[in-house]
């Protein structure tokens, strides 16, 4: 069983975390993907234990136990992170951003540099706005990210009004939407009962709430992030498979390039999912040494 913790936050809002791995281990904080919440952190569990690793997995506004914040922006994330991290009385911790997190990893990074000890990007989506990364994804992100864009208040009709009720009861459809022409890699794994259960638990979970965090999220990936990743000045880790069919490819090879200090991993062969489950180890070690 996952136990679920709450701190409120200065504004007063309730932000709901969990933790997985060793509670006396290396901190790496874990920012969940897209649609998510902090039960997908599950899957870094037996890892994180077996290696010495404390991992703190964080609900959005908006998701899980987090409150919504109204008219958010992607670079107010970071006060959030430090106050959850303060609680905690941890000073200094890694940060892990995967898939939909990585734009948030990224903006810890830019903002809360002098407590960050390693940085990491796990098949991590790249910036939308000002670059032509929307046009290799699939159709449902093409045409989920382009309403954002143009026409948000019918991505908030479809969404929360129509899609939404049957995604909350059925949380394994958006992995379904999330995979279209996923290689087989990432279908063999995603039908692992744990991995399985894990995932849908996790979207669930970030949809329980209703819709309202996910489609004021999908706007925040679509507009820019409030920063450029050119600005950022420590070394960050990078991982992606070169068969991503979710976060394609060419998101890693143009954060690599953008980010002054990048020490980029391409792993041939691996999907969207086969990535962070099968080199789990690896990364948890690189972050925290």
């Amino acid at each position: 069983m996952v136990t679920t913790r709450q701190v409120i936050l200065g504004d007063g809002r309730i932000l709901g975390f969990a933790e997985y791995g060793a509670p006396e281990g290396k901190p790496v904080f874990y920012c969940h993907g897209f649609p998510a919440s902090r039960l997908e952190a599950e899957l870094t569990a037996t890892t994180a234990a077996r290696i010495g690793v404390r991992v703190v997995a964080a609900d959005r506004p908006g998701f899980g136990f987090s409150d919504f914040k109204p008219e958010r922006s992607l670079i107010d994330w970071p006060d959030d992170l430090r106050e959850l991290a303060d609680a905690l009385g941890i000073e200094r911790f890694a940060v892990l951003g995967v898939s939909g997190g990585g734009p948030y990893a990224l903006a810890c990074t830019h903002r809360l540099a002098p407590r960050l000890s390693r940085v990491g990007l796990v098949c991590a989506l790249g910036p939308l706005a000002g670059t032509a990364l929307l046009r290799g994804m699939g159709w449902p992100a093409r045409v989920s990210f382009g309403l954002a864009r143009r026409t948000p208040r019918l991505l908030r009709l479809l969404y929360e009004g129509l899609l939404g009720p049957f995604l909350r009861k059925h949380p394994s459809a958006a992995i379904n939407l999330l995979t279209v022409a996923a290689p087989s890699a990432d279908r063999e794994v995603l039908a692992r009962p744990e991995v399985h259960r894990i995932l849908t638990a996790s979207i669930g979970e970030a949809f329980r709430p209703g819709l309202r965090g996910a489609t004021w999220e999908m706007g925040l990936y679509s507009r820019p992030w409030g920063f450029a990743p050119e600005e950022i000045a420590l070394p960050v880790h990078l991982w992606h498979g070169t068969a991503d069919a979710t976060v394609p490819f060419s998101h890693g090879r143009h954060l690599a390039a953008a980010l002054p200090n990048c020490r980029s991993v391409y792993v041939e062969g691996e999907g969207h999912f086969t990535l962070p489950i099968g080199h789990m180890e690896e990364i948890l070690r690189t972050l925290s040494e």
